[in-house]
């Protein structure tokens, strides 16, 4: 099953503030049929039928079957990037 880092689920605690979404609302990752690389992640008030919903460290992840599939043994984390930017990423 995905594990949610510390610092991810701040990164999205920050994007789930950000919108006007209910309580029941969380990150959505979908898609990743073939490589982590491909997957979308999109708030969502709630999970789709046949997602996997993950909650960790505060936070809802809701996983779509090949997102879940993908990311089944790996850990969403946040980074920065060259320019400073924080975003979440997937390891090993």
């Amino acid at each position: 099953m995905l594990t949610i880092s510390e610092s991810a689920a701040e990164v999205i605690k920050v994007v789930l503030s950000g919108s006007d979404s209910a309580e029941e609302a969380g990150l959505r990752i979908a898609g990743g049929e073939e490589t982590p690389e491909e997957l979308q992640a999109s708030v969502a008030t709630g999970p789709e039928g046949g997602d996997q919903v993950i909650e960790q460290e505060g936070v809802r992840v809701f996983l779509d079957e090949r997102a879940a599939s993908a990311l089944g043994d790996k850990t969403l984390d946040a980074e920065k990037d060259d320019s400073g930017e924080v975003g979440l990423t997937v390891r090993e």
